[in-house]
């Protein structure tokens, strides 16, 4: 896996596949959870488009420091990535944690996202949640991560799914979880410190965006999917029948035909308008950046 160097010095490591040919794709995960979480979907969007999928700061094989994190830094690991890659611009799709990440890049790095997907998250820390991830924080330092991720799988997947996975589940859950708990924690600190003004920053987002969630989804419920639909101009919200958060993985079908529909739609409407300056203008817009 390559690796770019954050501007303090981290090491974020990345995971390239994909089709050369196709527009760039970066995809940022959520708390805790390595490009790893993934796996379903780089079949799928690997056929189409070259994807870029980041381990996070504190995760995987990235660098893992102690100390404070912060969102904007993690955004910023994200547009190092890019700039390792040598990409211009390219479509961002976060989720949970990872779709925070992406909002902010849209905010602060306009020039390098082309659309956004935004799946299972949020632009507002409701009390109830800030609540929990202080209980997760110290649930994490009191019986380690692996307890932690069993204890909680409830957060993850849906109660169907609960019900027929539980023994598999069981052994599963503590590798979708790649950071140790002072990772962990650190991310869940950048979480808690989010600047609580952040959705009235989302006006300014002006590429295609699609919104997704899961119906069933406990920890980012659709009411939050709403509301940050409702901040971004056009944005277009997608409810997933029965998903719970990590429907990525559970409904993967449908979040891949769902989010590929989106992503080629947008690629086609950027290509006609780059065609159409070309015309207008006299540029050659051809070839599209990377």
């Amino acid at each position: 896996m390559p690796c770019a160097i954050a501007s303090d010095g981290a090491r974020i490591h990345y995971r390239v596949f994909g089709n050369p040919d196709g527009e760039p794709l970066l995809m940022l995960h959520g708390l805790g959870t390595d490009n790893s979480g993934w796996l379903l979907q780089r079949r799928s969007f690997g056929s189409h488009y070259a994807c870029l999928a980041v381990d996070n700061r504190g995760t995987g094989r990235s660098d893992k420091p102690r100390g404070a994190y912060s969102l904007e830094q993690m955004a910023d690991d994200a547009a190092a990535v890019l700039a390792h890659a040598g990409v211009t611009s390219a479509h961002v799709m976060g989720a949970s944690m990872g779709g925070v990440l992406a909002q902010i890049l849209a905010v602060t790095r306009p020039e390098l996202v082309r659309s956004l997907v935004l799946a299972c998250t949020a632009c507002r820390m409701q009390p109830w949640r800030r609540e929990l991830f202080e209980n997760w924080i110290e649930q994490a330092q009191g019986r380690g991560m692996r307890a932690f991720a069993t204890h909680n799988l409830n957060w993850l997947i849906g109660p169907r799914s609960m019900r027929r996975l539980w023994p598999l589940a069981q052994v599963v859950a503590p590798f979708a979880l790649r950071a140790p708990v002072h990772g962990f924690v650190g991310q869940c600190r950048a979480l808690l410190a989010v600047d609580e003004g952040w959705s009235e920053k989302l006006a300014a987002v002006a590429v295609p965006t699609l919104v997704i969630v899961g119906s069933q989804d406990i920890l980012t419920p659709v009411a939050d999917s709403e509301l940050l639909a409702s901040h971004i101009s056009g944005a277009r919200l997608a409810v997933v029948r029965g998903g719970a958060h990590g429907f990525m993985v559970e409904n993967s079908a449908i979040f891949n035909e769902t989010v590929l529909s989106f992503l080629d739609d947008a690629a086609t409407r950027r290509a006609s308008r780059r065609r159409n300056l070309r015309v207008v203008g006299g540029t050659d817009a051809s070839q599209p950046a990377r």
